[in-house]
């Protein structure tokens, strides 16, 4: 029988792939969702267990809503590899990783989102994260990364209060504001950064920024902006 974690069903699986945070860190203040993109649960789970392969996330939630639990949140994970958001280039000593078995095309489960509500909820709670610190793994990875992708519902998330959405605003650069955010301009360029701003926001756009983005961006930047963090390496 099965543990519950935030009123999901809960497997212990501890992956050997982990370590201490980083010096000075005590407390996770960042979650990443990613996706598996590989053919089931059980498959990422076994990945991410393979000593060999030197990757793991602190969570991983199947279709079906169990959540497995592969390392515990006080340590530090190695899920977000080469990456930077608001300063920081050690994102996993400064966060929690989250897996949802999804294999990059089709829809989220409805049982999976509704464990993933129920475990964000609870993670938020317990470290007090804010929920514009909760992201996507291409957001501090965008020349490299597309997950949790362009399916995944992140309006739900907000409308939850687990996560953000744009308004209407007026707008301002677009630079300045996904700086803001939290976003690499500087190190990964404008067009990589816009991908993956929308990639959350709008999918749906293509090509050179328009107006909607800017004002999407300004929006969020006005509500949400993050303090750079003094901790890099």
């Amino acid at each position: 029988m099965a543990d519950y974690l935030d009123g999901a069903a809960l497997i212990q699986r501890p992956s050997p792939n982990h370590g201490p945070r980083k010096t000075g860190i005590i407390a996770p203040d960042l979650v990443v969702l990613h996706y598996t993109a590989m053919a089931g649960a059980e498959d990422a789970i076994s990945t991410l267990c393979d000593p060999e392969n030197e990757v793991s996330a602190h969570y991983l939630i199947a279709r079906d809503g169990v959540v497995t639990q592969m390392v515990d949140e006080t340590q530090r994970a190695w899920h977000a590899g080469a990456g930077r958001w608001a300063g920081c280039d050690d994102i996993n000593s400064r966060s929690i990783g989250i897996e949802l078995d999804n294999d990059g095309y089709s829809p989220f489960s409805a049982t999976l989102m509704d464990a993933l509500e129920g475990l964000l909820g609870g993670v938020l709670a317990r470290w007090e994260i804010p929920v514009h610190h909760v992201i996507a793994h291409s957001d501090l990875a965008p020349l490299r990364k597309c997950d949790p992708g362009g399916r995944f519902d992140w309006k739900r998330l907000a409308q939850s209060g687990l996560s953000i959405w744009p308004t209407k605003a007026q707008e301002q650069p677009l630079t300045q504001s996904l700086e803001a955010l939290g976003y690499g301009v500087a190190e990964f360029g404008l067009e990589a950064c816009l991908n993956a701003f929308r990639l959350r926001f709008a999918p749906w756009r293509v090509g050179d920024e328009v107006e909607e983005d800017r004002r999407d961006a300004a929006s969020l930047a006005t509500r949400f902006a993050v303090d750079p963090w003094q901790v890099s390496s």
